[in-house]
């Protein structure tokens, strides 16, 4: 099983700035001054060792995250999680690689209906192509609704009844275990307005956690530990790390989501193996988030008795179980 993360923002896309950009490239080249980098090799080098932060960037395209549950090469059909603007480019990578005349499922399921994560839809490039089919899972009544509405006229020049692909749309069951091929999928209730729903998601011995746009309230023993048997002995946990601590229980207290401290503690009680932080917040810039990353490892190690690792997702990052 491989997990790719095509969005990793949260609530809303953001881009780098011109500032930004210059701000990374006036930093390695004052750190290649005093060094000899005569060929095209010597530099690939140089750049391979630079902080993630500036070599490199978390990106900026809202929550998408695709799980490649089959063998592409012989299986035409795919996992996603959420919609938003990080499907765009995953459109692309499919187009890629099968065609526009090589009819492929799509399996999505979804979070929550808030806009971050629906907006990438009417970018799915898929979705217009006959042939296709585009099964979209939710616990929310308003799932169809949510998807039609945003493709009416005074939104979108192309209505939802034009698009070419079948879709359907299906209810899960929070708690109720869903069967698709060799995985099994299960739904539950997360804090969130409107509601949420974090996906378990199991094939051959191995787990995956999709848990975003969740708040967890550290004084409900009860909600913590049906969190703890929902993420027990994860490989992965991909969790919602918008806030630090201090934010998540005081300023923004009930705005549905969580912290990177809290994510450790989860995975340590249920003995996770790896928590991937996600759903960046969309002020930080690359800096920021590797600063919460590193403060993140040091916590765990300080606290957890087991190795936890921990990571930062980015956009194009690719995980393997």
């Amino acid at each position: 099983m491989k997990v790719r993360i095509w969005g990793a923002r949260g609530s809303l896309p953001v881009a780098l700035t011109h500032k930004q950009i210059r701000a990374k490239i006036t930093t390695a080249l004052e750190d290649a001054l005093y060094r000899r980098l005569e060929t095209k090799e010597q530099v690939a080098a140089y750049v391979d060792q630079l902080p993630f932060e500036i070599a490199g960037t978390y990106g900026g395209n809202s929550s998408c995250v695709e799980v490649e549950a089959w063998d592409p090469a012989t299986t035409k059909e795919h996992i996603i999680f959420d919609l938003g603007t990080g499907v765009r480019p995953l459109a692309g990578a499919k187009l890629a690689r099968y065609g526009g005349g090589n009819p492929q499922t799509y399996h999505v399921f979804m979070s929550h209906l808030h806009w971050d994560h629906i907006m990438g839809f009417p970018f799915f490039t898929p979705a217009y192509i006959p042939g296709n089919r585009i099964i979209i899972y939710g616990c929310h009544e308003e799932l169809e609704t949510a998807f039609r509405r945003q493709q009416e006229p005074i939104s979108f020049p192309v209505r939802f009844d034009q698009l070419g692909a079948t879709i359907e749309f299906r209810k899960l069951e929070p708690g109720r275990r869903f069967e698709l091929r060799d995985v099994t999928i299960t739904p539950k209730l997360q804090l969130h307005a409107g509601d949420s729903y974090g996906y378990r998601l199991e094939q051959g011995g191995k787990t995956l956690i999709y848990s975003t746009d969740s708040e967890h309230k550290l004084d409900n023993a009860a909600e913590r530990e049906g969190f703890v048997d929902f993420f027990r002995a994860a490989d992965l946990v991909i969790f919602d790390a918008m806030y630090s601590l201090a934010d998540a229980i005081s300023v923004k207290a009930d705005w549905g989501h969580s912290s990177n401290v809290v994510g450790v503690e989860l995975c340590q009680l249920a003995g996770a193996k790896r928590l991937c932080l996600f759903h960046h917040e969309p002020i930080f810039d690359d800096a920021q988030i590797s600063r919460v990353l590193g403060e993140t490892r040091r916590y765990a190690e300080i606290t957890g008795e087991a190795p936890l690792e921990i990571m930062a997702a980015y956009d194009g990052m690719d995980i393997e179980l």
